[in-house]
């Protein structure tokens, strides 16, 4: 049970109605996640939706590392909606099964590819402290870039503030499917 369910698109104010429709009219191609929260305030919405399409479909990294740092968010802050979303993209777009695995049992990956190694010890560290060591910084710099780090980041923060708004307001995850992930962390 979520705690804002959809709004009837009959009853939303015309800014709400003209958020929902670019959101369902661009690569997305419907409105999920936590979009149906957000419409509650139009110009956070959209703003943050725009955000999001540059971090999904428009950074510079490629989409494999791009859902790697996606399911890093998403097994540290336990958000079953985001996992279940994004599994899927993660294994269809290069992330092999038994990283995916490990990383929903929270289990250290064993990577054959050196960025991936890099981008997930990379948002791990900035998930735990909050920062990046020297060393991470330069392992993640190698095959990133500056650019690309730059867009790592931002990221890991958008996909933190997707994981908050959904597990805040309490958005199950689609069509009832099972939660996949354990609470064991945290100590939820």
């Amino acid at each position: 049970m979520t705690r804002l369910p959809e709004l009837d698109l009959d009853a939303m104010s015309p800014e709400q109605r003209q958020v929902y429709d670019e959101i369902a009219g661009g690569p997305r191609g419907k409105v999920q996640g936590p979009f149906h929260a957000w419409l509650r305030s139009p110009e956070l919405c959209g703003r943050a939706q725009k955000l999001g399409a540059f971090c999904r479909f428009g950074s510079s990294l490629p989409p494999r590392l791009s859902e790697l740092a996606i399911l890093t968010v998403a097994r540290h802050t336990t958000c079953q909606v985001e996992w279940h979303l994004h599994e899927p993209v993660a294994r269809d777009a290069g992330i092999s099964d038994d990283a995916i695995e490990a990383i929903r049992n929270d289990r250290p990956p064993e990577f054959a590819r050196e960025d991936e190694r890099a981008v997930h010890a990379a948002v791990t560290e900035l998930l735990e402290t909050h920062r990046l060591s020297d060393e991470a910084y330069a392992d993640v710099l190698a095959p990133l870039g500056e650019r690309g780090v730059v867009d790592l980041v931002g990221i890991v923060g958008y996909y933190v503030l997707v994981a908050l708004t959904l597990n805040g307001f309490e958005v199950p995850v689609p069509d009832g499917a099972p939660p996949s992930l354990s609470n064991r962390r945290h100590g939820l």
